[in-house]
């Protein structure tokens, strides 16, 4: 393995191990969240104010968290109706095609969600009674950027293994 290969390796797993605890802290402190606002409400009749907005961002925050390890992982919703009918040898090609197909759609998810942030930040909107609404809100365009560049990487991957199996050894 050349050093080059040894430093990505690591910087990926680098990676997935940042994805992987912000989920973690994500989904333990809505867990703590809720559990405080159910305490909070059955035995004392009142709540935390801000509560609830928070816990729907952080449902946000950990749908495009989980998204964008579930792509890691190749793990997400994918349909293989080609797959099953076209010989294993066009299977690297039907692969090439929906990456670059998720690769673009994530691109074109990541260049809205930025606008809609941007839109946010001119305007002012806040949540959580005065945090800037644009804060909570850019995960979105930074998963989907990251998702489209893992997606691309893929292709590019895919495109070499098609190549090297077509030179004659």
């Amino acid at each position: 393995m050349s050093r080059t290969t040894s430093i990505f390796n690591k910087l990926e797993k680098a990676g997935s191990l940042a994805e992987d605890g912000i989920i973690f802290v994500i989904l333990l402190s809505m867990i703590l969240l809720a559990g405080t606002q159910i305490f909070l409400r059955n035995l004392f009749d009142s709540s935390l104010f801000w509560g609830d907005e928070m816990l729907r961002m952080m449902v946000l925050w950990l749908t495009v968290t989980g998204g964008l390890a579930a792509s890691r992982m190749n793990k997400h919703i994918s349909i293989s109706v080609l797959d099953r009918f076209l010989p294993a040898r066009f299977h690297v090609v039907t692969h090439v095609v929906t990456e670059l197909f998720t690769s673009i759609i994530c691109a074109l998810l990541c260049w809205h969600s930025a606008r809609f942030v941007i839109g946010s930040y001119e305007f002012g909107d806040k949540l959580l009674q005065n945090t800037p609404a644009w804060i909570l809100q850019i995960i979105v365009p930074i998963a989907f950027g990251l998702m489209a560049y893992r997606h691309l990487i893929n292709t590019v991957r895919h495109v070499f293994a098609l190549l090297e199996k077509e030179v004659p050894s």
